[in-house]
């Protein structure tokens, strides 16, 4: 097979100053709570996500608070107060790093229900003065509506461990848009709640914007944020794939491994709701290291390699797909030796055509397709084909392309 790489061109828009971006936009809450103030941490692969920590932490304190991390992430990392810990670590924020305290614990207040269940927080944030609610705003992967991924379900989910994670997700997924927000107006009345740090990320996943809300504010302004959200997210140039290879999947690129918003395919039953792109089959090849062996949404895919299938830590990713009820997403696809055989097997059955290559689903500035694709793409004014179509080549069954 002849393949040929493609630069995307995606929104570029950094901000130039982080932490003096946090500050200004702290600065227009007025004064914080006066007393220990919790700060939540958990997504992974948040650009200067040590950086917008620190420096909220550092406002706080010099605004007569006493902040402290809690790590908020639902069921992930085994959903145990030493594994979250360890989750929020591996992510570069430390006690030394940010310059405060990490308290993580499993231990939970009841705040109220919904129909689905009990609502709960993290007893540290619940005991504390007020929490900082800080995660970045973007389109879910189980479910759509006009709010997603963002700082109601950090509180919802997050905040709520295991325990809130399980009644959010016993919701049949059409509701969740709608248990999201009933969840999280709960919360927000509690007056738990002090105010919203939202990350939005461009393109490139640099921090683009940050948007400090009070608690009040979070549910009306956050669908907003969303909307704009959308116009920096990245997509794979064309609508019609017939065999896709994702290099790397992980909870570090999308919560559930590969974005369903990129590969068009969530892999919920009854819910399939993304018309674009149509993709014919998938193959992932690697886990990334930073899962901690959470292979949630290796069920996406209908192939994979052996080495991916050995990186699985079986237990860790049955807790974390066990508490969002999608199982399909935990099964094993059709694991063959490396690489050099899986793509042997999808041509074999598939054939040459329409196919493209990408290192995962979060980085699309540079992919490879099949050469049968090449004017398709060249004609993409945001898309430029990069030196000329070149046999797919593999050592030790490994391919050697270049992302």
């Amino acid at each position: 097979m002849r393949v040929v790489q493609v630069r995307q061109r995606l929104v570029s828009a950094p901000i130039a100053d982080v932490t003096a971006e946090v500050r200004r936009q702290l600065d227009g809450l007025g004064a914080p709570p006066q007393g220990e103030v919790a700060l939540t941490v958990g997504s992974r692969g948040i650009d200067n996500l040590v950086e917008i920590t620190r420096a909220a932490g550092d406002w706080l304190r010099d605004h007569g608070a006493t902040p402290f991390v809690v790590p908020s992430m639902g069921s992930h990392n085994g959903a145990t107060a030493e594994g979250q810990r360890e989750m929020v670590e591996s992510l570069g924020v430390t006690e030394a790093t940010v310059g405060m305290p990490i308290r993580s614990s499993m231990e939970c207040v009841r705040v109220g229900a919904v129909p689905t269940g009990d609502v709960w927080m993290d007893r540290h944030s619940f005991e504390s003065a007020g929490v900082l609610v800080i995660n970045r705003v973007k389109l879910h992967t189980c479910f759509s509506g006009p709010v997603q991924s963002g700082l109601t379900k950090m509180m919802v989910v997050g905040m709520g461990k295991i325990r809130s994670a399980e009644t959010f997700h016993a919701t049949p997924t059409p509701q969740m848009k709608d248990m999201l927000l009933e969840m999280g107006r709960l919360l927000v009345d509690s007056g738990k709640i002090w105010a919203g740090l939202a990350i939005l990320e461009d393109g490139y996943d640099q921090t683009a914007e940050l948007h400090a809300l009070p608690a009040a504010e979070i549910l009306t302004r956050e669908p907003a944020l969303l909307e704009k959200h959308r116009s920096y997210f990245p997509r794979l140039p064309l609508d019609q794939i017939n065999a896709l290879v994702v290099d790397e999947i992980g909870k570090t690129y999308s919560g559930t491994g590969m974005d369903p918003n990129v590969i068009g395919f969530r892999g919920v039953k009854g819910y399939e709701d993304i018309v674009q792109p149509e993709v014919r089959v998938i193959a992932a090849l690697r886990l990334a290291e930073a899962s901690k062996g959470n292979a949630i949404g290796v069920g996406l895919a209908d192939f994979i390699t052996r080495r991916l299938r050995d990186a699985i830590d079986e237990h860790k990713t049955f807790i974390n797909v066990f508490t969002t009820g999608d199982m399909d997403r935990a099964k094993i696809p059709a694991t063959l030796a490396d690489d050099a055989e899986v793509i042997a097997k999808m041509r074999e059955r598939y054939g040459d055509h329409r196919w493209v290559f990408i290192p995962n689903t979060l980085h699309l500035d540079t992919l490879w397709v099949s050469e049968d694709l090449a004017e398709e793409v060249a004609a993409n004014e945001n898309c430029e084909l990069i030196g000329k179509p070149q046999e797919l080549t593999f050592i030790a069954g490994r391919h050697e392309l270049a992302f």
